[in-house]
């Protein structure tokens, strides 16, 4: 279409529920954002993948609903979850994508990634809002009753005493105390 989509896709305890104020079953949403995605042409992928099986091999795919899906669950965890949750979620991600990939569903280790997963989503609740046009899926706002964002604290002016720009020369120093004792030993300080 030559004008934008927009929608509001809600959330709660990171399962995506409702797109537009109306709730869905998982499959019915992902039909309705594939639907919605594709008619603005994002979603299609071209990679070469290196099979379980040890070769590589060229995929094409296509999947709307999923890319406009991951886009609003990171915009949703970038208020919700912390730093440290963020990272570590990042980091098994490849893994589990990977054990899925080749097969291991069932497996014990993809069941324990599970449980961490599930545990970083029980606060990512509320709603995001995308623009969604000529390929591009554009996150517009979000909001959540459980966000951590804190516009006081992080406009670094009038935040009340929560913060103290002095208290970052300690921090910093003791940050690099790692690194000055690296240059101390061998002989770069």
């Amino acid at each position: 279409p030559d004008t934008p989509t927009e929608i509001v896709i809600d959330f709660e305890k990171g399962d995506p529920v409702a797109i537009n104020g109306t709730k869905m079953s998982p499959a019915t949403l992902l039909t309705e954002l594939n639907r919605l995605g594709g008619e603005n042409g994002i979603g299609r992928l071209d990679l070469v993948e290196s099979r379980f099986v040890g070769m590589k091999s060229r995929g094409v795919y296509e999947t709307p609903g999923g890319t406009v899906l991951l886009a609003a669950r990171r915009a949703m965890e970038s208020i919700c979850l912390d730093r440290c949750e963020m990272h570590l979620k990042d980091e098994i991600m490849p893994k589990y994508a990977e054990l899925i990939y080749n097969g291991f569903w069932f497996s014990p280790e993809r069941e324990a990634m599970q449980a961490l997963i599930d545990k970083t989503q029980e606060h990512c609740s509320g709603s995001v809002r995308m623009k969604l046009y000529k390929g591009n899926c554009i996150v517009t706002g979000r909001k959540s009753d459980v966000s951590l964002y804190n516009e006081k604290l992080s406009s670094f002016e009038d935040d009340e005493g929560l913060y103290n720009q002095a208290d970052a020369a300690g921090f910093i120093k003791l940050q690099a105390l790692r690194l000055r004792t690296v240059g101390t030993n061998r002989g770069k300080a």
